[in-house]
């Protein structure tokens, strides 16, 4: 039997998982298939995913695999509300200096070597051992992760500009530094609920989003059995 820990943001995201049929409490979590499920909701944003996902690391014994799944902006005119997608890297892309009128990454400023372990070229790539029938299906896709979620244009273009994303999260890099740094086996997938565009809340769907997002993790939790 597989241990997975499924860590999620907001209640709202944990119930995508929850209504899956079929599911089963168990003493620890909840039992689907073939697969021992611990679910961690950590709150919203890097900080809280942070202290929520050591906190739980340091208390119970590490899992096969964890997964962070839950919902996300699109900067993509080809990747439209309702898509579940695969982020193959992340990056935290507020995290520098603003010069003037631009803005420097750590690593742009010196401050950082964007090779430095976990990072790539200033990026953090997926791990890609857990690569199903059902994952390889799915759109991957280069994320950024944000402390303030984008909705006023000048902040769209500078982050379009600079790191040329397909998705926006506020977790997504955290997790995959604390995995990757502790050579958890991990992966991710997100569910596009809005266009990250000036923002405008009648334009999203949260529940669209939802509820693809619980059909292929049925698909995935199936594929593991």
């Amino acid at each position: 039997m597989k241990r997975i820990l499924l860590v999620v943001a907001t209640e709202s995201e944990a119930d995508a998982f929850r209504k899956i049929p079929g599911i089963k409490l168990s003493r620890d979590g909840y039992i689907l298939g073939n697969n021992e499920i611990s679910l961690l909701i950590t709150g919203v944003g890097s900080v809280a995913t942070s202290w929520s996902l050591m906190k739980w690391l340091s208390a119970n014994p590490w899992p096969d695999l964890a997964m962070n799944i839950g919902i996300a902006g699109s900067y993509k005119e080809d990747i439209v509300i309702g898509d579940v997608v695969v982020p193959v890297s992340d990056c935290f892309a507020d995290s520098g200096v603003e010069k003037g009128n631009s803005f420097l990454t750590l690593s742009e400023a010196g401050i950082q070597d964007p090779n430095q372990f976990p990072f790539k070229d200033g990026k953090i790539l997926a791990d890609t051992t857990f690569n199903t029938q059902i994952i390889s299906k799915l759109k991957q896709v280069n994320a950024v992760t944000v402390n303030t979620s984008s909705g006023s244009a000048s902040t769209i273009e500078r982050l379009r500009s600079k790191y040329n994303p397909d998705i926006e999260t506020m977790e997504g890099a955290t997790f995959f530094y604390i995995c990757s740094g502790e050579k958890i086996p991990f992966l991710a997938i997100r569910s596009i609920s809005n266009r990250v565009e000036p923002r405008d809340k009648n334009k999203w769907n949260i529940q669209v989003a939802l509820n693809n997002l619980s059909e292929k993790l049925i698909e995935f939790f199936l594929t593991l059995d």
